[in-house]
């Protein structure tokens, strides 16, 4: 039984550290990845929408053409379409909401930090709410500006996910002993 959980441990770390290198590639690369991906999801409803165009076609001899394949097909396709060639637009509008959502919140907590001020409510309750406000904010401009941000981002949690699930493998291969 140990062989069998130390063995299924490394397998667990060589993942966490290919989700490592990928997370780490994120993070040096984000542009190239977002567009990358774009292509990706761009390329699978265009694969989507050409067998549905190829089904209405086939199905026309039968008598009951009652379907909507080639409508579904034909937008599947130009959607793909869309996706791959505007891949930058759709980064900037993903970016933009994102980082426009997180400055509402922050505007949101600053608020309310100030409201919390005029309850007497203790000073490190509402100055640690208007520092995290204050911080939101800075995030907040920080994506809507910087391009690549979001996806930069998202490469780092990669990178502490695996870290994280690495040392959590290390911990529980060393102590499977007292699990037995």
């Amino acid at each position: 039984m140990e062989n069998f959980v130390k063995k299924m441990g490394w397998t667990s770390i060589l993942t966490s550290v290919v989700f490592a290198v990928l997370g780490l590639i994120i993070y040096l690369n984000p542009n190239t990845t977002f567009t990358l991906i774009t292509y990706i999801v761009g390329a699978i409803f265009i694969l989507i929408g050409i067998p549905r165009v190829l089904t209405y076609f086939k199905a026309r001899a039968d008598i009951n053409v009652d379907n909507f394949e080639l409508v579904f097909g034909i937008i599947a396709i130009l959607l793909g379409i869309v996706v791959i060639i505007c891949s930058s637009f759709i980064q900037a509008i993903l970016r933009i909401s994102i980082g426009v959502w997180i400055l509402y919140s922050g505007i949101i907590r600053l608020g309310g930090s100030f409201k919390l001020k005029g309850l007497n409510v203790s000073e490190y309750i509402w100055v640690t709410m208007l520092l995290i406000a204050i911080i939101m904010l800075i995030f907040g401009f920080y994506i809507i500006i910087v391009q690549g941000s979001v996806i930069s981002i998202i490469g780092i949690l990669m990178i502490i996910y695996s870290v994280m699930d690495i040392i959590e493998e290390f911990i529980f291969m060393k102590n499977v002993k007292v699990l037995e």
